[in-house]
C-alpha cells in the first residue's frame, strides 16, 4: 500500500468517526472526479454541481456502510450514478426527498466546534475585501456563506431557511469554503 493510499484509507477510518477534517479531505480529493462525471453526463454545471453536492451528502451520511474491498472513488460514483438516475425519473421532486428523518437526526448530531483554516481566513479578512471576493463565487455558495457567517445561523437554521438537508448545508459550505479560500490565497 502506498502513501497515498494509507492516507486515504486514514481518512476514510477517521470520516466513519465523525472526523470533520476527514470529511473535508475526502470533498476536497474526489469532488472533481464526481463533478467532471455529471457534468459529462448531464450536460449542464448547475445540475453537475447539485448532483455532486447531493452525493457527497449520501456518501458522508452512509459513509460507515462503505467496503474498503472497492475502490472509494468507485463508490463514490455509483452513489453520484444513482442519484442522477433517481432524478432523471422524478424531476419535480425536491432535494429534501432524498434525505430521510432519521437521516436528519443522525446529522445534528456531528459537531464541528474547531474553527478550520478556512474560518481563521474567513475572519481575519478586511470585511470590504471579503464581500467583493465573496460576489466572485456561485450564488448559491454565497447564500450559505451569508446565513453562516454573517447571520450566523446554524447548520439547522440554514437547512430550514433553504429548504434542504442539512447534509447537503454542510457540503454546501465545505465548498464554498473551498472556493473562497482558493480566491482568498489568489489575492
Amino acid at each position: 500500500m502506498d502513501k497515498i493510499d494509507k492516507k486515504l484509507h486514514l481518512n476514510i477510518f477517521k470520516a466513519k468517526n465523525g472526523n470533520q477534517a476527514a470529511f473535508r479531505y475526502l470533498l476536497d480529493t474526489f469532488w472533481a472526479n464526481v463533478y467532471n462525471y455529471q457534468l459529462k453526463r448531464t450536460q449542464s454545471e448547475n445540475d453537475a454541481e447539485d448532483i455532486t453536492i447531493q452525493t457527497f451528502s449520501k456518501a458522508f451520511d452512509k459513509i460507515d456502510t462503505y467496503d474498503e474491498k472497492y475502490l472509494f472513488n468507485t463508490w463514490l460514483i455509483t452513489i453520484s450514478k444513482n442519484i442522477h438516475i433517481d432524478l432523471f425519473r422524478k424531476k419535480n421532486i425536491s432535494i429534501a426527498a432524498d434525505t430521510t428523518k432519521e437521516q436528519e437526526e443522525k446529522a445534528y448530531l456531528i459537531a464541528d466546534e474547531n474553527p478550520t483554516p478556512e474560518d481563521k481566513i474567513i475572519t481575519e479578512q478586511n470585511l470590504a475585501r471579503l464581500l467583493r471576493d465573496i460576489k466572485k463565487i456561485k450564488p448559491k455558495y454565497q447564500e450559505v456563506i451569508q446565513l453562516r457567517y454573517f447571520q450566523e445561523l446554524s447548520y439547522k437554521e440554514i437547512s430550514i431557511q433553504i429548504n434542504e438537508p442539512m447534509n447537503n448545508v454542510k457540503v454546501k459550505l465545505l465548498r464554498a469554503k473551498k472556493l473562497l479560500s482558493e480566491i482568498l490565497k489568489r489575492a
